[in-house]
């Protein structure tokens, strides 16, 4: 499940926003478990994800060393959002009333993400790209705002969906033809479902 070797994280989500509201474990169990449990864990899921470039994280270290205030705000600041987005996608998926709280904070962070952004004009295509982001300690979480923007306004929002696990609940985007997929990832969840249910045959049996 991991793109890299050894990770702390999982991009089983098919959508940055959606594999950065992930980063909590057991989410809809007492016992859950935070994993951006300090900046270093920040920048290395933003690494690993593509939010930011080696480099990027490379100068965010740094950064941070000087400004560890600033980093650990950065870092509420990227739990806040995250819970935010957590919240407006679990609420469409479920299709419940999104909370206005959490898309204030939301539409927050997308209003500062879009005053570091200009469009870039290279092999005659344009794209957006972000301006120093090697100099903000929260520059990570412009690109996770812009992809939860630019899902809750695409066709693919009705494709959001919950893992039908009872202590995951994580979320994902519906790629499947069907758009029936259960699972956050079948190889865990899906395969834990499915021992689960033959132990209870088994049982009962």
């Amino acid at each position: 499940m991991s793109q890299l070797k050894k990770s702390l994280f999982e991009f089983t989500a098919g959508n940055l926003c959606l594999d950065f509201a992930n980063t909590v474990d057991n989410r809809s169990n007492d016992n859950a478990i935070e994993l951006l449990t300090d900046y270093s864990r920040l920048v290395r899921w933003s690494e690993e994800s593509g939010a930011i470039s080696r480099r990027t994280a490379d100068s965010l270290k740094v950064l941070a060393k000087d400004s560890p205030g600033t980093a650990q705000l950065a870092v509420r600041r990227a739990i806040q959002l995250r819970d935010a987005i957590y919240d407006i996608f679990a609420a469409a998926a479920q299709q419940r009333v999104v909370p206005r709280t959490s898309l204030s904070v939301l539409n927050k962070v997308v209003q500062n993400a879009l005053t570091h952004a200009q469009l870039a004009h290279t092999n005659h295509n344009f794209s957006w790209e972000w301006i120093t982001p090697e100099s903000y300690l929260d520059s990570m979480l412009w690109p996770v705002a812009r992809a939860a923007a630019e899902l809750l306004t695409s066709e693919d929002l009705s494709n959001v969906r919950q893992c039908a696990s009872d202590t995951c609940a994580w979320l994902f985007l519906d790629k499947t033809k069907n758009h029936r997929r259960r699972w956050c990832d079948m190889s865990t969840c899906g395969n834990r479902d499915k021992a689960r249910r033959y132990y209870q045959r088994q049982k009962t049996g």
